[in-house]
């Protein structure tokens, strides 16, 4: 029998991808995935502290398998992640069950950890991480992530991510040209390339040439990136959305304040009016562009004038959607030592007002589309037992549900807009 190991995966895009990266390593070590952690040899918890909340539950969730541990003292529990590399051995005496504490820069040393019967931690920083190629074993065979770089130099004051994933190393074009063509090569139809600011790419070309050179590859169809920061938003990048056919008419943008004041305490190192002219720019040279962002409620020292400057502005940029959170004081960031913190019951008040008012405009935006032919990756079913029920996105990412037979997973399709719902499009094949 194989070993069987349980991933469970806490936070962003860049974390799901560094679980298919550890799933593909084990999988070379003769491991099978499991979904009980209960049928586990090794437990792996591949952790995020962007927030409180994402930590308060991997916490949660390691106290919740120590009872597995006592019935089978030969299980394996590891900690991979953003918390591994923030907490690291602290980690181990508030959680001596754990056997194995691995930061995101050193997933790449997981096959010879496992096979150590001694506690390991593995924090280094690893100025290789860049060029090291892993086995991936990905979870979706429509689209696929694809990391163009690690880290992050922007060290936003209320941010992690400089200290738990290091500073900004982008890979060699060659190489993400190349992981790109096996992934057409073997049937996948988009990619999204990942990073903390994929904006600041830089290697042997810039962002908008690297966005070049995936366009031209054969089989491909559709090109997505994330994240983006708009103090490096340029006016290339804008014409390589506007003038590259695969690239989706879809950005994410975080403003996460409308207050120029919070933004300079957040170091953000762009302004309101900054922003609000990019957009501006955006929307000019490509009309139909979606716009996504992410806010923060409750910042230090955001008063009520902040907020409404806030609210503001979601009225005046109208996002087609947002990601909106109460601020989370981060161990180790300048925001977490900040003068003026804004009470919980204020931070919700105000989150719940952001979120209200941006579901009326997600409502109205998508209210829009009603009757128009939209083009859709078909992914396949919504679920297994409602056979014949797809769902996809369009090309400005919105999610789409369409009755289609399973022969059109990988396609494009296009479906007209019947109804359209807040969070989702319904539709029909024309």
């Amino acid at each position: 029998m194989p070993d069987k190991v349980y991933i469970h995966t806490f936070g962003c895009q860049m974390n799901v991808h560094d679980s298919e990266k550890i799933a593909g390593i084990l999988k070379a070590e003769g491991y099978v995935e499991t979904e009980s952690p209960q049928n586990a040899s090794l437990i792996i918890f591949n952790t995020c502290c962007i927030r409180q909340k994402a930590e308060q539950k991997f916490f949660s969730e390691l106290g919740r398998i120590k009872p597995l541990k006592k019935r089978n003292p030969s299980l394996k529990i590891a900690v991979t992640g953003c918390i591994a590399q923030q907490e690291g051995s602290r980690i181990l005496k508030r959680a001596p069950h754990v056997d194995y504490v691995i930061g995101p820069q050193n997933i790449n040393l997981l096959k010879n950890i496992i096979k150590s019967s001694s506690v390991q931690i593995a924090l280094e920083d690893n100025p290789l991480l860049a060029d090291i190629e892993l086995p991936v074993e990905r979870t979706d065979n429509v689209k696929a992530w694809v990391n163009i770089m690690y880290g992050c130099n922007n060290f936003c004051s209320y941010c992690v991510v400089p200290y738990t994933r290091g500073r900004e190393k982008s890979r060699a074009s060659d190489s993400i040209i190349s992981e790109i063509r096996k992934l057409a090569e073997t049937g996948y139809k988009e990619v999204t390339l990942l990073g903390q600011n994929v904006n600041s790419y830089k290697s042997n070309t810039d962002f908008p040439g690297l966005l070049k050179a995936v366009n031209e590859i054969d089989g491909i169809e559709r090109v997505r990136f994330v994240t983006s920061n708009p103090k490096d938003l340029s006016e290339e990048l804008i014409h390589a959305i506007r003038g590259f056919e695969k690239v989706c008419e879809h950005i994410h943008l975080p403003l996460q304040s409308g207050s120029t004041k919070i933004l300079r305490l957040m170091n953000r190192k762009y302004t309101y009016e900054d922003y609000i002219k990019k957009v501006g720019q955006l929307k000019r040279e490509i009309p139909c562009i979606a716009i996504t962002s992410d806010i923060i409620a409750g910042f230090p020292k955001e008063t009520d004038k902040d907020h409404l400057l806030t609210i503001n502005a979601l009225r005046e940029i109208e996002f087609d959607g947002i990601f909106a959170f109460k601020f989370s004081p981060r161990p180790g960031t300048k925001a977490a030592e900040m003068d003026g913190m804004v009470t919980e019951d204020i931070k919700l008040e105000r989150l719940s007002e952001i979120l209200a008012l941006q579901d009326k405009i997600t409502l109205k935006k998508n209210k829009a589309l009603e009757g128009t032919i939209q083009e859709v990756l078909s992914e396949g079913d919504i679920k297994a037992d409602l056979p014949g029920k797809m769902t996809g996105r369009t090309r400005t990412n919105k999610i789409t549900n369409f009755v289609c037979n399973n022969s059109n997973t990988g396609r494009l399709v296009n479906v007209k807009i019947i109804k359209a719902q807040k969070h989702s499009l319904e539709g029909e094949l024309v």
